[in-house]
């Protein structure tokens, strides 16, 4: 059994400890806002947060995540209201929107390390995130978003 805490809850698993933890969330656990995109974590579809940090959990086997915190595209803002998930919206960044909940996901990481990120690093972070439909110019656009607003927030508190 793997026990771990996901979106605030604890949860323990009882699958196979090599069973990827994209299988745990989406079958065991019932959330579906992470996607299988490749398999073999080169697509980020299935981007989530374990301890704060990203990961392609098609390819994180559930064994490896006992004792963390794991946080889904669901979990990421109770109603929904996270700068990137208001930004995405705004700047109407999908189009299919298969990939967006990995997005999202990879682009909470990139705000946390760089608060005002240049195009330089939205490439160099963003660049294992593909999406078929080529919106990037508005995936772009909604971090930048994203950023200011964080940023206006940062400095009203």
């Amino acid at each position: 059994m793997t026990a771990f805490t996901i979106n605030g809850k604890a949860v323990a698993s009882r699958a196979d400890p090599v069973t990827p933890l994209l299988w745990v969330i989406r079958d065991e656990i019932g959330l579906k806002g992470s996607k299988f995109g490749c398999g073999i974590g080169m697509c980020g579809a299935c981007t989530v947060h374990v301890d704060g940090r990203a990961v392609r959990s098609c390819i994180t086997p559930v064994g490896a995540v006992a004792n963390t915190q794991i946080t889904t595209i669901e979990g990421l803002s109770a109603d929904g209201q996270h700068p990137l998930q208001k930004a995405w919206i705004t700047t109407q960044a999908p189009q299919c929107g298969y990939c967006q909940s990995g997005q999202i996901m990879q682009a909470a990481t990139l705000l946390k390390d760089h608060p005002t990120p240049t195009d330089a690093d939205i490439d160099t972070v963003m660049s294992g995130n593909l999406c078929r439909c080529m919106a990037y110019v508005r995936i772009r656009k909604a971090i930048k978003l994203a950023a200011a607003e964080m940023k206006g927030a940062a400095s009203h508190a």
